[in-house]
């Protein structure tokens, strides 16, 4: 089944998250010896970020898709609770929660060097919460919920959705015909019973199952056990590189596999499975089109180093990518300056070259894949043929404009591919403001357009050497004697 290429519209979507709010705490650095102390690695650390988790990360996810998104939940009166509300104030998130004084806010630091997480230290104390907490937190939830779509429910474990209190909300969102969806951490899954939907990984229903004491090698027979003995109307399994598998009443269970090929950093990735599920079938998806889009989602999330919501120009270039191949890279420049709005979220250095590209030879490769050296994200301008007849006379390009970005596109080391009709790149350049320009040496320094404006807002300017004998005029004119009937053999 091939999702939709057309998104549905988010924006229509109104939806109530509720459950463990954390902050996730990120310390980057670089790791070139190990300490005298003991035999770890000693990080020098260069920056600190902070980003939303768990519920949090949930209704990051629906924010980024456009969604109408609150939050409830219980922080603390500290400043892990005070930056929380600041994040979600960024993402005009409606923050509901309760706010205790001796609780102290759920905080996960993850110290980062190499590439990769060194170490995970938490912060919790949910035995702070008291039944008065619920209470006010239940009080809200009836203020709020009748205005939204749907419930989600993101329970880590944290102490915000203990079973009692959950019990009670989801048979209201029952009463209210409100969908209910679930992403589960607790062992005793009565406490989920009657929800529209749980998005359990293999592991959690494995587990789920033998506490029933009717587990089966059949994960088939498991998942359909299980949704039938909590009446859930669906239950979802994501089960990592195998791909994601459906279960419905009255429907053979419905299996996909995996889209990642590359996979960074798992860390939220269930979050933005429920937050895309949810909101596409609120959206008006049906359960197996909106696992289509979540599974598409999930690739974009395992992507990423550390916890990152998936923005909807990502999805869609996602959706593009499984349908198009390597032509998902040729974006107009609307839809560059999205992607590179992105990619620029992520902390990722943007590098910009250019030209005409007409014939590509070993000498365009070598200046690609150098460029592509320079940053995380290599953007290719293209000159339209247009453009290049003015540039270079009536007889050029040999290869008409879609074949040239095709084939740039299906380089490994270019990451988008925009043609501009101008003799300039620079509007793209003023567009796009990447933090890196590489050109060949055949121009000088003060020669290349838009490198001065690059340098002044911060950026530098790469000449790459040329090898001789390499170009594209030099390629035209060897073909064109070998064709010379003096030079064919009879």
């Amino acid at each position: 089944m091939k999702p939709k290429i057309d998104l549905p519209d988010f924006s229509r979507v109104n939806l109530l998250v509720l459950g463990d709010i954390m902050l996730d705490e990120y310390i980057w650095g670089t790791v070139d010896r190990i300490s005298p102390e003991a035999p770890v690695p000693v990080v020098k650390a260069s920056d600190i970020t902070y980003r939303l988790g768990g519920a949090g990360n949930v209704s990051a996810n629906l924010a980024c898709l456009g969604c109408v998104v609150s939050i409830m939940g219980m922080v603390g009166k500290d400043t892990s609770g005070k930056k929380i509300g600041q994040l979600l104030n960024e993402k005009s998130i409606s923050n509901q929660s309760v706010v205790i004084d001796a609780l102290a806010t759920t905080q996960k630091t993850r110290v980062m060097g190499v590439g990769q997480q060194l170490v995970r230290i938490d912060r919790e104390n949910p035995e702070k919460i008291e039944d008065r907490d619920y209470e006010r937190l239940w009080s809200i939830f009836k203020e709020n919920v009748l205005t939204a779509n749907a419930v989600v429910l993101s329970d880590y474990g944290k102490g915000a959705l203990r079973s009692p209190f959950v019990k009670k909300c989801i048979e209201y969102c029952q009463t209210n015909t409100l969908p209910v969806f679930v992403d589960p951490k607790a062992d005793n899954w009565e406490r989920y019973r009657g929800a529209t939907c749980v998005t359990p990984n293999e592991r959690e229903l494995a587990k789920t199952c033998q506490a029933l004491d009717r587990r089966s090698a059949s994960l088939r027979i498991n998942g359909k056990m299980i949704r039938e003995s909590f009446g859930f109307d669906s239950l979802l399994v994501t089960r990592g590189a195998k791909g994601m598998i459906l279960f419905q009443e009255g429907n053979d269970a419905i299996s996909i596999p995996a889209r990642a090929k590359e996979v960074f950093d798992v860390s939220g990735a269930g979050d933005t499975v429920i937050a895309v599920l949810a909101a596409s079938f609120c959206a008006g998806y049906s359960m197996p089109q909106a696992m289509e889009l979540a599974n598409t989602a999930a690739e974009v999330a395992v992507g990423k180093i550390g916890t990152h919501p998936v923005a909807l120009s990502e999805l869609h270039n996602a959706l593009r990518k499984s349908t198009e191949g390597p032509q998902h890279k040729i974006c107009s420049i609307q839809q560059g300056a999205s992607m590179i709005k992105d990619w620029r979220s992520q902390g990722e250095v943007v590098v910009f070259t250019n030209g005409c590209f007409d014939l590509l030879h070993t000498g365009h490769i070598h200046l690609l894949q150098a460029a592509a050296k320079e940053g995380d994200r290599l953007v290719v301008g293209l000159n339209t043929d247009n453009s290049i007849r003015e540039l270079k006379g009536p007889s050029r390009p040999v290869l008409a404009e879609n074949d040239r970005a095709a084939i740039l596109a299906a380089l490994e080391c270019v990451d988008m591919v925009v043609l501009f009709s101008e003799k300039t790149p620079i509007v793209l350049i003023q567009t796009f403001r990447p933090d890196v320009i590489v050109k060949g040496q055949d121009y000088l320094k003060e020669e290349i357009v838009g490198g001065a404006m690059v340098e002044k807002w911060g950026g530098k300017v790469v000449l790459f050497p040329l090898e001789k004998g390499k170009s594209t005029s030099s390629l035209i004119n060897s073909i064109s004697n070998a064709l010379k009937p003096s030079n064919i053999e009879p």
